[in-house]
């Protein structure tokens, strides 16, 4: 059927060899080896997340994604602090290589010379120049909507065709990111002119995840009106990440607090660190949190990541034959 065609078949699944433009978001502490080979195992793209790993458990999250065809996504801006991981990644040859949050210029010349593609998430259309200036393969175009870290500044709807065009004509395949989280949101994608999608958020409730079952639990009570984009968590975890980046989390009496008055939080730290940690250890969701996007009020169940990307799929597939 034309509406199955124009689902499954894109630049995206051509450059890579897949069966459907979708691609798992490299979610730390989510996307871990079991979940970026469900994801792969059931014809889309699967990313192990390495934002956060040391050599050795990024070799422990491969092995369990052993046999499929696998890419693995760094935070860009700490991999200047640890050239290591990359030289490690790139030896267990993955599909492609994810970079997000910092300049991907220093890393592309390695990962081509390695015979690798790179995949370079993007908030901004003057973040998309700097990409397609430094030879990425891929753009992800992510908009505020997104969980996880992101910007601001844009809206998905919005962001998307406007990377679309000013990718046109490089050969470059442009992906939506930030509030899709069902086929719907794919299919949208695909009007806007986008090669394909990357979902986070839905994946967090799978059974996949690298994720407790009350985080996953969580991810499906909570709707999107009860997300915010903040800096409290980076600041409570004492990540220094850089601006514009903030974190979009579920809100609770902690972010209630703090939101907005961050600098006053960094002092108090070395007071809080243990009251933290023992609301980490304990799942006190009034202090702990969680990373989920907008789109969780879109996440209804916990289920197989594989039958995720089919409901995707199928969903995809009715709404695009029904607006043809």
């Amino acid at each position: 059927m034309k509406g199955a065609a124009m689902a499954r078949s894109t630049p995206l699944t051509e450059m890579f060899g897949i069966e459907h433009p979708v691609v798992l978001a490299p979610m730390a502490g989510v996307a871990g080896g079991r979940l970026a080979k469900a994801v792969s195992g059931a014809g889309g793209m699967g990313l192990v997340a390495a934002g956060y790993l040391g050599v050795d458990e990024l070799d422990r999250q491969l092995a369990l994604a052993a046999g499929s065809p696998v890419g693995i996504g760094f935070i860009t801006w700490r991999l200047v602090e640890d050239t290591e991981l990359l030289t490690t990644a790139l030896q267990h040859r993955p599909a492609a290589v994810w970079l997000s949050f910092g300049d991907p210029k220093p890393f592309v010349s390695s990962i081509h010379a390695a015979g690798i593609r790179v995949i370079c998430q993007i908030q901004t259309v003057s973040q998309a120049h700097e990409a397609l200036e430094a030879g990425v393969d891929v753009l992800v175009a992510q908009g505020s909507e997104a969980g996880g870290h992101g910007c601001n500044s844009r809206a998905t709807f919005t962001l998307v065709p406007e990377v679309v065009d000013l990718a046109a004509g490089t050969g470059v395949p442009v992906l939506a990111a930030g509030g899709i989280a069902d086929g719907r949101g794919l299919a949208a994608a695909l009007v806007l002119g986008a090669d394909g999608v990357v979902i986070g958020s839905r994946f967090l409730a799978s059974h996949e995840a690298l994720v407790s079952a009350t985080v996953r639990q969580l991810a499906v009570g909570t709707n999107g009106d009860q997300t915010v984009r903040t800096r409290v968590y980076d600041v409570a975890r004492e990540l220094p990440w850089p601006t514009p980046y903030t974190g979009r989390l579920i809100r609770n009496e902690f972010i209630d607090e703090w939101h907005d008055d961050e600098d006053t939080l960094a002092k108090q730290m070395p007071h809080l660190r243990d009251t933290l940690a023992d609301a980490v250890a304990r799942n006190d969701f009034n202090i702990a949190t969680v990373h989920v996007g907008e789109s969780a009020g879109l996440i209804h169940d916990v289920r197989p990541a594989a039958d995720i990307v089919r409901d995707i799929l199928r969903e995809a597939d009715q709404t695009l034959a029904r607006v043809a």
